[in-house]
């Protein structure tokens, strides 16, 4: 997650409706917002890193224009009603602080399109990266995973990708927000999902008695006690239940671990997210041989687990 701003600019003033009829084509636009962004100190990480790339993916969905191709339209004249509708997302962005997949309600991993809303944490793990090879080399045959579970699934994303990794398998997606599972709901629906992904209200494992999986992949609550204190504005539209985990971020890490073991099948494997906090994990649990997992975006951000390691 990305940390808070050294300090946070005051937005510089909005022009006037006279004003932004000078904004005539998309260039004139992107160049606006990022000014804007820029001078306001705006916070990303929700599927940008950027004031650039930000921009141009909200002037694009605000134009209904393809977000993979930007070069083409620079020069195209907008319409009254469509600079106004840049005007308002602009607007709410630099004003509210709501992060872009809020504004757009939509958020991607990878190749994959969720349905969010503030009711979910907007999707970002690293667990895409590794799901795209279905945990290559440590899971050898996708088609034989039977059975999966997505823990503390929010919008439903991980449980959806996991079903594209391991065809054969049938998939728990579970969450306690009641709130979280219609989102997932939603999105399983436009994936055509239903008959493999089944959603279950849980506080972790507690609903789940008597099931066990061969895959278990949790993106739980992690964030510490003072990256809660410190968390941007952006980040704080998110539903704090999903983010808060203690002072040491390992209140949900703790409660996996000790219940894990009995949910996995024999040779079955326990993958969870934990950020940044990898020294706080092992410090945690210096008996357990964690293996700390690479992806593009980052390294030692996820530990995986067999069964059998658990002792």
């Amino acid at each position: 997650m990305s940390g808070p701003p050294a300090s946070v600019r005051p937005a510089a003033p909005a022009p006037d409706a006279e004003a932004l009829q000078e904004f005539v084509t998309v260039r004139d636009w992107l160049r606006y917002a990022v000014s804007q962004f820029q001078s306001a100190g705006l916070v990303y990480g929700h599927g940008t890193q950027d004031a650039y790339d930000e921009a141009a993916y909200l002037i694009l969905h605000t134009l209904h224009l393809p977000l993979d191709r930007l070069e083409p339209f620079l020069d195209a004249r907008l319409l009254g009603a469509e600079r106004a509708d840049l005007s308002q997302v602009l607007r709410r962005r630099v004003k509210e602080r709501i992060p872009a997949a809020y504004l757009t309600n939509e958020a991607w991993l990878g190749d994959f399109r969720f349905y969010v809303d503030e009711r979910v944490i907007v999707p970002r793990s690293y667990f895409a990266e590794l799901l795209e090879e279905a945990l290559a080399p440590w899971i050898p045959d996708p088609e034989r995973i039977d059975s999966a579970l997505d823990l503390c699934t929010g919008s439903g994303c991980l449980a959806i990708v996991m079903a594209h990794a391991f065809p054969h398998a049938r998939i728990d997606a579970a969450d306690l927000s009641a709130d979280a599972l219609e989102v997932a709901r939603r999105n399983v629906a436009d994936y055509g999902l239903g008959e493999r992904v089944e959603l279950v209200r849980s506080d972790l494992f507690g609903a789940l008695a008597g099931r066990r999986y061969d895959l278990i992949v949790s993106n739980p609550p992690y964030v510490t006690g003072p990256a809660m204190r410190a968390l941007p504005a952006e980040y704080r539209h998110e539903p704090e239940i999903a983010l808060a985990a203690g002072e040491d971020g390992l209140a949900a890490v703790r409660r996996i671990l000790a219940d894990a073991p009995r949910h996995l099948t024999p040779g079955g494997i326990l993958a969870v997210e934990v950020g940044h906090n990898r020294a706080i994990v092992e410090a945690a649990f210096p008996a357990l041989p964690f293996t700390w997992l690479e992806s593009r975006s980052g390294t030692g951000m996820v530990f995986l687990i067999s069964g059998d390691q658990f002792g």
